[in-house]
């Protein structure tokens, strides 16, 4: 796909002048030439946002995008139907308009909620989203930790998503950032909490659950106050829904923590080879710190990795993996044992 950048100076929240890297700076009144896909959609959706049209209307603006993905050779290996083209148009146009300061970049999120979820249903849309917050804000990465943390919280990309796209190779080259690690551990946080909300929720039901079965077979109250309480205590088809996405809600995290733990796995695992086949020193700056990165992993967020402790040993941690890598997950277990 063709692709334009430009750098656009503005002041960041913080009032100290940065860039701003887009593909389409058409609502600096600089137009680029029309054969470049998406040129004209994106300054269509200027106006159109800038009169603030509903999201249906932005949506319009995209719908007769190509989808670079059913083209040539790539229509066949791309099953997922998202549309990139209409992904980089909407979110660096939206997120171009809304730079003045988190604020407005926040209003625009919401306002357009909804287009984000009708283009970013899959993971593989949810990763293109990430790419374009970080093409357009890379000079300013801490904006980016702000807007990846926000669409989070919206449910715009799930963990899983930005998990796989922080260790994508096109993030290579900026991984010991530390920008990148603090997206990595609130997304880890966002897991955690998430999981201990459900799981709070579920033991509250079944206590009053519990409560109100043995305040009616205790004693018999007057009937005003015994049909408050049957109001008040919980359906047993409610805690069975509680446990069903509590279960599903461990089953999001263990699978986030495989996907950190397989990267790391991979990327270390790649880096030692390397250096075996070109006979260099494989402590490098960038080893040490990526091995440290790991370790602050498991010590972070040590109460939930060890509950998948044995799955981590039985399909990451094998024997046969090199022992510098598998001494940090053996440290874990002595430390938690």
């Amino acid at each position: 796909m063709p692709s334009h950048t430009a750098k656009i100076p503005l002041k960041n929240t913080y009032g100290k002048a940065t860039e701003l890297t887009a593909k389409w700076v058409v609502f600096a009144s600089v137009l680029l030439p029309a054969s470049l896909p998406g040129t004209e959609a994106a300054h269509q959706l200027v106006v159109c946002v800038r009169n603030k049209c509903t999201p249906e209307e932005a949506l319009n603006v995209l719908r007769e995008l190509p989808n670079p993905l059913r083209e040539g050779d790539a229509a066949s290996t791309h099953a997922s139907q998202y549309n990139p083209l209409k992904i980089d148009v909407f979110v660096q146009t939206l997120l171009n308009l809304g730079s003045k300061s988190i604020s407005h970049s926040f209003a625009a999120i919401s306002k357009f909620h909804y287009v984000f979820k009708i283009l970013a249903e899959s993971e593989e849309a949810q990763i293109c989203v990430l790419r374009n917050v970080w093409e357009l804000w890379q000079k300013h990465p801490q904006m980016v930790c702000v807007l990846v943390d926000k669409m989070l919280k919206t449910q715009i990309v799930e963990c899983s998503a930005v998990a796989t796209w922080l260790f994508s190779k096109e993030m290579a080259p900026h991984f010991i950032h530390s920008c990148l690690w603090e997206i990595l551990h609130l997304t880890i946080d966002k897991m955690n909490k998430h999981v201990s909300k459900l799981s709070k929720e579920l033991q509250e039901a079944r206590e009053a659950l519990a409560r109100a079965d043995s305040s009616s077979s205790d004693s018999e109250d007057e009937s005003g106050s015994k049909k408050k309480k049957d109001q008040d205590k919980p359906t047993e088809e409610a805690v069975e829904r509680m446990e069903e996405r509590l279960e599903m809600g461990h089953t999001d995290q263990k699978r986030l923590f495989l996907i950190v733990f397989q990267r790391f796995i991979m990327i270390l695992s790649e880096h030692l080879v390397r250096a075996d086949t070109d006979a260099r020193d494989p402590l490098t700056h960038w080893y040490t710190s990526t091995v440290g990165r790991l370790t602050q992993v498991f010590l972070l967020h040590h109460e939930q990795v060890q509950k998948y402790s044995s799955t981590l040993e039985t399909l990451l941690f094998t024997q046969d993996l090199d022992p510098h890598i598998l001494d940090v997950f053996h440290q874990f277990l002595a430390l938690t044992a």
